[in-house]
């Protein structure tokens, strides 16, 4: 399954039992993704042998591979990611934007505010409460979420596919993986990004004083290579509005790596967005400021197109989503405030 299907921010570098056994004593050897598909409710050996390889199965506390083979008196268990009860969905009535529906997938526009999965301090309310509500038996990726083929943050509006076969997990999550799929998002930065378009690489890995942020190393044995390359839409002199086509799907992509360039996207609390970072010293204009940060209470960005190829068909998919109602008021409030202002006399 996909190693790109990002993980829990808060939780992603400890591991929690979630299976323990103890072999019995008339046991056969047997190699052990054979032995546990009989013993841990709706596994599969691939997800079995998955686990394996990302060294979360142990025998003896000892990881191992998933040809070991077991043997009387051996105790197994089996870790992972995120805590027990994080396995634990609880269909609830949540409406869902579905953009696209078909025997295989759907296209969700995810409105800003709604947690994709369940994870720590929220168990409840997410995106796959609601899916579990709505569909039946949507396969489980490699973290044991149904459905989730990738993800967007919580306050990141915009659209999702989700998988509702085992067949269709796989070919879509290879995609992403190869980086194969069409993922643009449109942003609003602090300051004026000079350049009309450009391309930032830089590996990501958690930032080294503050666990919440992602954070860009030189050194190629830190983190994930992460590419992101962006356009300039308009300039409003303190802001600009840009697009950003993803080439990798790294956990706060475009937040980290916007800010080691220079332009935090606005109003983003976890990466300093929500300071007023450019303009005037003058009191109408903090207020203007506090006027477009109440607009779009949060971080401004949205997943606006995504473009695939569809696993049974072969067709070539693309979807685009229109920018919701905040970021088009706090856009809208910008185009008035530029207009009326001579924004290079501000200073």
């Amino acid at each position: 399954m996909n190693n790109n299907i990002e993980e829990n921010l808060d939780l992603e570098d400890e591991l929690f039992e979630h299976y323990r056994f103890e072999v019995p004593k008339g046991q056969a050897f047997l190699r052990i993704d054979k032995y546990l598909m009989y013993l841990i409710p709706n596994a599969t050996r691939n997800k079995i042998q998955n686990a394996a390889t990302n060294g979360n199965i142990f025998v003896n506390d000892i990881p191992v591979k998933s040809n070991y083979k077991v043997k009387p008196f051996d105790v197994i268990t089996v870790m992972l990611s995120h805590p027990p009860f994080e396995n634990r969905v609880d269909p609830e009535d949540i409406p869902l934007d579905i953009v696209y529906e078909d025997d295989a997938l759907l296209l969700i526009n995810k409105p800003p505010g709604l947690v994709v999965h369940p994870g720590h301090g929220n168990y409840t309310g997410t995106l796959v409460n609601a899916l579990a509500f709505h569909f039946e038996n949507l396969p489980m990726n490699s973290s044991e979420r149904p459905g989730l083929v990738h993800r967007i943050d919580k306050d990141t509006s915009g659209l999702l596919v989700v998988a509702k076969t085992e067949a269709a997990m796989t070919h879509l999550a290879k995609q992403f993986e190869a980086k194969t799929t069409e993922r643009e998002y449109i942003a609003l930065v602090w300051g004026n990004v000079v350049a009309e378009s450009g391309t930032i690489e830089g590996n990501l890995a958690r930032h080294l004083k503050d666990r919440m942020q992602m954070a860009v190393f030189d050194d190629p044995e830190i983190g994930k290579p992460a590419i992101t390359h962006y356009k300039v839409l308009e300039r409003f002199g303190y802001v600009t509005l840009i697009s950003c086509k993803l080439e990798t799907g790294r956990t706060h992509q475009i937040r980290a790596h916007m800010k080691h360039i220079g332009h935090p996207l606005f109003n983003d609390e976890r990466y300093g967005g929500h300071l007023i970072l450019k303009g005037t010293t003058f009191t109408k204009y903090k207020q203007f400021i506090e006027n477009c940060f109440k607009a779009l209470p949060r971080q401004a960005l949205h997943a606006k197109t995504l473009g695939f190829v569809h696993p049974n068909t072969g067709e070539l998919m693309r979807f685009d989503t229109e920018l919701p109602q905040d970021f088009q008021d706090c856009i809208e409030k910008w185009r008035n405030y530029v207009k009326s202002h001579n924004v290079e006399d501000e200073v």
